[in-house]
């Protein structure tokens, strides 16, 4: 299922980087007007690690967002086969967020800062939960080990990792949310029960995990819905995902 071809108007976007690496950069875009948005949206992509896939996937979200009165931040990282891989990528996420939060300081503590993560979007943005007031994870990857052990992402962790788990398992429980628990802000997870990519048994246990630990977790199962269609803004999850992230409060 391909995403919807709507992008935000490129005269809004200000690129700006948070290090010296090509990929280490965040588009920032604001609503129309001068008001206060609503809330500030962090996007960060998926693609199984690797640099074949960008932040311009998730231009779609964006553009929904703004349309809906939020500020967004479309955050780029380094990628497998583009000088990234694990602990580098996590250390991008982590300095990116910080570069948000300073470029959106006037509205800190004012209005919820919230991140968006799809696939490994969703991985990062939940090792990095501390970071925001809330995270939306879409499909997200949750143990490492378990990719790894299920050989999906055509064998993408061991390029992540530089390794198999049974060789690191220190780096797989660091890089995977599912051994980092309890999480430090309330999280909204959606996955589609047809996902090839990212089985939904992934989300299933991690939602079990997340409650036992005392975290604050909702979900939203969605019958019929693929792994890319996750990120279609025109699909109705994505409705009750920005309603849900509206009723977050500042940390």
């Amino acid at each position: 299922m391909a995403v919807t071809s709507l992008k935000p108007p490129l005269a809004a976007v200000q690129r700006t980087a948070y290090g010296d690496a090509v990929p280490q950069f965040v588009d920032f875009y604001e609503p129309p007007g001068a008001g206060r948005p609503a809330a500030v949206v962090v996007l960060i992509h998926g693609g199984y690690w690797r640099d074949r896939i960008d932040l311009s996937i998730m231009e779609p979200l964006a553009a929904d967002a703004l349309s809906r009165g939020m500020a967004v931040a479309n955050v780029e990282y380094r990628r497998v086969g583009g000088g990234g891989g694990w602990p580098v990528t996590g250390t991008d996420i982590s300095d990116a967020l910080t570069h948000v939060r300073e470029h959106w300081k006037r509205w800190r503590g004012l209005i919820p800062f919230i991140s968006v993560g799809h696939s490994v979007g969703g991985q990062l943005a939940l090792l990095n939960a501390a970071a925001v007031d809330a995270v939306v994870a879409l499909a997200p990857v949750t143990d490492v080990a378990r990719v790894d052990d299920e050989r999906l992402g055509e064998d993408a962790a061991v390029g992540f990792m530089g390794a198999r788990a049974a060789d690191l398992p220190a780096g797989y429980a660091a890089a995977s949310p599912l051994r980092n628990l309890p999480l430090a802000t309330p999280v909204l997870a959606i996955h589609g029960d047809i996902d090839v990519r990212v089985p939904v048994a992934h989300t299933r246990d991690f939602v079990m995990a997340v409650r036992a630990a005392g975290g604050k977790i909702d979900y939203l199962e969605v019958p019929g819905l693929e792994h890319v269609a996750a990120i279609d803004p025109s699909v109705p999850h994505w409705t009750a995902a920005t309603e849900w992230l509206l009723e977050q409060g500042v940390r």
